[in-house]
């Protein structure tokens, strides 16, 4: 079972990367960067930005959990999953300060 957020890299049917945040919320609604190229794989830093912008930051660590799915006759296609959190928790507000 999946515990939620958790925030996925994948290759979109563009073939451009993309990262997304599962959530409860229905999958259209999901939080979602797209890293706009092919090539090359977004680095770790790149991702820790595009999940602050989208406002998670990992949960317990950098390390991503690689996947490999191969649908046959098509190419494996590779993502990465790893868990996060709001940057800001729930009900904590900002001042701005």
């Amino acid at each position: 079972m999946t515990s939620l957020p958790q925030a996925r890299m994948a290759t979109q049917a563009s073939g451009t990367w993309a990262l997304y945040v599962l959530t409860d919320a229905p999958c259209m609604e999901w939080p979602m960067h797209d890293f706009g190229r092919v090539t090359p794989m977004p680095t770790l830093q790149e991702r820790v930005r595009a999940l602050a912008a989208l406002g998670y930051t990992v949960a317990g660590g950098p390390e991503w959990e690689w996947n490999a799915t191969r649908n046959s006759p098509a190419p494996r296609h590779l993502w990465a999953a790893i868990p996060v959190r709001p940057a800001t928790p729930a009900g904590a507000g900002g001042d701005g300060a």
